[in-house]
């Protein structure tokens, strides 16, 4: 056969005879490099070692602790989960498995539910058959074949997956010893290559494709690590996650609730009001001087969203309303019948704003911000608390800026952006460039230009950060009608959480026929600049919860100190402090409940208040008060006077205290 040429990782290239397999590659180079290959990748697709090359490429032969095999080994282990459930329950049904992020599921048919209780059972056999050490082998078999060979079994889920294999398409079949399933592949050498690192989370429910007009299945989740270190970290990283879980404290903290006349609607209470608005007051002192602060309509006609491109582009997303009237009359088109949209964005009705009067080249960059209530329609498996609603606050703004003015009006939302994540305590930031999607409006050229202009901006943003800000590119993933750089940020536990945007739009200034007037005396078509940093005020403080686990910086939180007494005889010294307190722009409550001070300490810890002064008569008597922080059992003893005067300087917020500077 003729020789191929494959480039390997470091550049170098080798010739080898066409058909040679990825192992007989690495057996070539070395025999430890042999012994520890699992799979190899030809020019980005993951293979067999078995499988031979007949092309050239680049070719890269994948370690067991490499980041790629990582998916193969949660593969791996959903199909050993599969033969350890039809080992355990002879007659079971199995679906399909794929590998998720941070793990695995398989779906199985069977009369009787599995429960948690099944799962260390099941874990017990796992590892059973990876010590087996059976290899993965690999056979391709006629459509006819393999039904009649999964008829056989009575695995009717595999002959409708059989069915739904495209003609064009190998049917492949793997087997782990004698245990036999359809998979398209790859798979490490043996079952011994998963290793121990996996552990069965938990059990569900799930509908046959999705549809709920099938069968119920079980669902049982898995997670899979390269090493048991990897394992241990991820649970510690769950278990912290249960426990920071906004849900969870929102009832603790008496912040929010909801419930199901509201579905994706939040219920804010007193306490949550409170760090909504101190959010909201946060954002608009950033804003003083710089933007316009606007309002526009919550509803407006479809014709408008029809323009934008909403309608057409967005509609699955948007709820659509009419008066009790023209649901009565649907036959009815007058002024009083028509079909309304609740905004699911603000940008619409900035145009409109922009367009009221004539604006020069002079009064540009016009910049309109709004903290504007819009609406989407979630699915209601897919709202999640705060984190995914139906209805939210959007920080919202919009630049209208020549295009001169395009990479500096850029670099100032950057500014902002990064100046806010620190202020709300996020260090680790990366912008991502999100690219043309597939579904979009537009030119090539516009969208050419525009991409090429961000790339542009982004480098800048790097460079001018000295390495502070990390960059990447998010390919296909922008808007419809414009590319956008996505903020990520990290939280106190590693998680990854993309809240803000700046978006680039040429497109729906010119579907509004928006204008200025140039230098010349001509029409000439602003850019438009999308651009939200907290992007949903509700999705912000379900994050901020989560990444503080309540524990609000002072000038944050909606209860700031509580004074509670040792003894009923101290309740007015404590009424006093509190009333000081509030005179310094403190939030604080007296509590002189008959309780004891433990109870106390316990009900507002859980309740994440930040300070507790704790007073009883020797206090009274001297004027002071022992300060206990949450988290902490110390108590440190202070004058009122000094205690007084350290919290309100501490309770300023961080913008405010830099304007001083």
């Amino acid at each position: 056969m003729a020789d191929i040429s494959l480039e390997f990782p470091d550049g170098s290239k080798r010739d080898f005879a066409a058909g040679i397999t990825g192992g007989e590659v690495a057996e070539s180079i070395a025999k430890s490099l042999a012994k520890k290959s699992v799979a190899y990748s030809l020019n980005g697709e993951l293979r067999d070692l078995v499988d031979p090359i007949i092309e050239g490429g680049a070719i890269e032969l994948v370690m067991r602790t490499d980041p790629a095999a990582l998916e193969l080994i949660r593969h791996d282990c959903a199909h050993v989960l599969a033969e350890a459930v039809q080992e355990l329950w002879p007659g079971t049904q199995v679906t399909i498995g794929p590998v998720i992020e941070n793990g695995f599921y398989y779906d199985f048919a069977r009369n009787e539910p599995f429960t948690p209780e099944d799962l260390p059972v099941i874990e017990k056999k796992m590892k059973e058959i990876i010590g087996r050490n059976k290899p993965f082998t690999k056979e391709v078999w006629s459509r006819e074949e393999a039904k009649k060979f999964f008829a056989e079994k009575g695995e009717a889920y595999k002959i409708e997956l059989v069915d739904a294999i495209p003609e064009d398409q190998d049917l492949k079949i793997y087997k782990q010893g004698e245990w036999t399933d359809l998979c398209r592949g790859p798979h490490m050498r043996s079952t011994n290559d998963i290793g121990s690192a996996f552990k069965l989370m938990n059990v569900a429910g799930a509908y046959w494709r999705g549809d709920s007009d099938n069968a119920m299945l079980t669902r049982i989740y898995g997670t899979a690590w390269a090493s048991d270190e990897d394992l241990k970290q991820y649970m510690f990283m769950r278990e912290e996650a249960e426990k920071r879980d906004h849900r969870k404290l929102g009832r603790e903290m008496d912040l929010f609730h909801f419930q199901e006349e509201g579905p994706g609607v939040v219920f804010w209470h007193s306490k949550g009001w409170r760090v909504f608005q101190n959010l909201v007051n946060y954002m608009r002192r950033r804003l003083d001087g710089v933007y316009e602060e606007v309002n526009a309509p919550q509803i407006l006609d479809k014709a408008l969203w029809e323009t934008s491109g909403h309608w057409g582009w967005y509609q699955e997303n948007m709820f659509a309303v009419k008066s009790a009237d023209a649901f009565a009359n649907p036959d009815k088109e007058d002024a009083d019948h028509r079909i309304f949209a609740l905004k699911p964005m603000n940008c619409p009705g900035h145009v409109q704003i922009f367009k009221h009067g004539l604006k020069s080249y002079r009064d540009l960059p016009v910049r309109l911000a709004e903290f504007g209530a819009v609406h989407r329609y979630e699915p209601s498996g897919a709202l999640h608390g705060l984190l995914r609603v139906r209805a939210f606050t959007q920080d919202d703004a919009h630049v209208f800026c020549t295009e001169e003015q395009l990479e500096e009006e850029c670099l100032r939302i950057n500014d902002l952006m990064m100046s806010t994540y620190k202020d709300f305590g996020f260090e680790e930031v990366v912008v991502k460039l999100a690219t043309r999607p597939e579904k979009r409006v537009g030119t090539d050229a516009m969208w050419d230009h525009a991409e090429d202009i961000l790339r542009r901006v982004l480098d800048k943003m790097a460079a001018d950060s000295g390495g502070a800000i990390k960059t990447d590119v998010n390919e296909g993933e922008g808007t419809f009608y414009g590319p956008k750089f996505e903020y990520t940020l990290r939280d106190a536990i590693g998680r990854e959480w993309q809240i803000g945007t700046t978006q680039m739009d040429f497109n729906l200034p010119e579907r509004f026929g928006a204008f200025y007037i140039d230098s010349n005396s001509e029409k000439k078509q602003p850019v438009m600049i999308h651009r939200a940093i907290c992007g949903s005020m509700e999705r912000f403080i379900g994050i901020l919860i989560e990444n503080h686990a309540g524990h609000f910086p002072l000038w944050l939180a909606p209860v700031q100190v509580v004074v509670a007494t040792i003894t009923s005889e101290a309740n007015p010294y404590a009424e006093e402090v509190a009333a000081q307190l509030k005179k310094a722009g403190l939030i604080a409550q007296a509590d002189t409940r008959n309780e004891k001070i433990n109870y106390k300490v316990r009900e507002h810890s859980l309740a994440k208040v930040p300070v507790i002064l704790v007073c009883g008569m020797r206090e009274a008597e001297e004027k002071s008060v022992n300060i206990r922080r949450l988290g902490s059992r110390d108590q440190t003893p202070m004058s009122l006077d000094d205690a007084i005067a350290s919290l309100a300087e501490e309770a300023v917020p961080p913008d405010v205290k830099r304007a001083r500077e």
